[in-house]
C-alpha cells in the first residue's frame, strides 16, 4: 500500500468518525446507553466518570483494527488497511479527549477562548448540556459544532413540544 493511499485512509477514518461519534452520542449515549452517560450531564466533582467507559470502547475499536492489521497478530490474513483505519480511530480519540474533555471540560487544561471556533465549539456543547434529561438535546458532534443561536432556537422549539427539559439558564 502507498504512503499516500495510507495517509487517505486514516483522514477518512478522523472523517468518518465524526459521524460515528454522533450517532452513538445521540443514539447509545442518549438511548439504551444512558446509565453511562447520565452522570456526564449531573454536576459532580469526581475525578473520573462512568461515561470515561466509552473512551474504552472507542479505545477498544482501535486496537481492534489495529490487530487485524497486524501480520503478528493475523499472520498472512493481515488486512493492511486496519492499521491505518486504527491510526484513524486513534487520532479521532485524541482531538476528541483535547477538544470535549480538555477544551470544553476543562479536565486537563483551563482556556476560555474568546472568539472564533473553539468558542463556538464550548458554546454549541454546553447547549448539549442544557437539558437535564435523555430525551431531546442538541449538538451531539464533538468536532463539528452548528451555530449556537440556530442550536438555542432548536432547544425552545423542543420544550414547547414537550421533548425536553431544560436547565433554567436556558429557559429565558
Amino acid at each position: 500500500m502507498s504512503s499516500l493511499a495510507a495517509v487517505l485512509i486514516v483522514l477518512a477514518t478522523v472523517a468518518a468518525m465524526e459521524f460515528v461519534a454522533w450517532a452513538s452520542h445521540k443514539y447509545v449515549m442518549h438511548g439504551f446507553g444512558w446509565g453511562w452517560h447520565r452522570d456526564h450531564h449531573e454536576p459532580h466533582d469526581k475525578l473520573l466518570e462512568k461515561n470515561d467507559l466509552y473512551a474504552l470502547v472507542g479505545a477498544a475499536m482501535s486496537i481492534a483494527m489495529f490487530a487485524l492489521g497486524s501480520p503478528l497478530v493475523m499472520g498472512a490474513g493481515a488486512w493492511e488497511p486496519g492499521t491505518w483505519i486504527g491510526l484513524g480511530v486513534l487520532v479521532y480519540g485524541v482531538i476528541y479527549t483535547l477538544i470535549h474533555d480538555g477544551l470544553v471540560h476543562q479536565r486537563y487544561f483551563r482556556w476560555v477562548p474568546r472568539g472564533g471556533y473553539a468558542k463556538r465549539l464550548v458554546q454549541a456543547h454546553k447547549l448539549h448540556h442544557a437539558t437535564t434529561c435523555k430525551e431531546g438535546g442538541v449538538s451531539f458532534g464533538f468536532v463539528i459544532a452548528r451555530d449556537p443561536a440556530a442550536l438555542k432556537r432548536e432547544l425552545r422549539e423542543q420544550r414547547q413540544a414537550g421533548v425536553a427539559v431544560l436547565r433554567e439558564a436556558i429557559e429565558d
